[in-house]
């Protein structure tokens, strides 16, 4: 029987990668989350600003949070202008939040935000990774397979 295709998200505008994750973790299962926002980190992000390099989730009294992620203030924005690195609200269903609680509370797995991006209706997404952490060692083959697959291509090119 032909394996299930994984799931893609519609991505149309990418707004804020988190690159780093794929090296520090083994991603396991990717989520969908709404983000919740106010109107002016939505104006930032539309912008292109905004940062989720050093960010992760937590799950808090039956809610998810984005926390230490970083939207920079909206520059024509007045006096409710919002807070740059204030936890937000990640939208999930109740089923997907007790699947990461479960996962984070026994397996000790971490929940990392991968990219913030906007669909095709306008809406702001997060794609959220179930992840283990990476020691030492598997960031060495990492970077050993990475070498090789840029040689073999190299190679093939080469060669024909």
């Amino acid at each position: 029987m032909a394996r299930p295709t994984p799931q893609t998200f519609d991505k149309k505008k990418i707004v804020a990668e988190n690159r780093r994750a794929r090296y520090d973790y083994h991603i396991d299962d990717k989520f969908e989350a709404g983000i919740a926002l106010t109107g002016t980190e939505v104006k930032s992000l539309r912008f292109g600003e905004g940062s989720i390099a050093e960010s992760y989730a937590e799950v808090k009294d039956g809610q998810v949070w984005l926390i230490n992620s970083n939207v920079p203030e909206f520059s024509h924005g007045n006096r409710f202008n919002h807070e740059p690195k204030r936890p937000r609200k990640l939208l999930l269903h109740e089923r997907e939040i007790d699947k990461l609680t479960g996962a984070v509370e026994r397996k000790g797995m971490t929940l990392v935000p991968l990219s913030i991006y906007f669909n095709s209706r306008g809406r702001a997404k997060v794609e959220l990774a179930l992840a283990k952490g990476k020691n030492a060692a598997d960031k060495r083959h990492t970077i050993k397979e990475r070498d090789w697959q840029r040689d073999k291509a190299r190679l093939m090119r080469e060669h024909g």
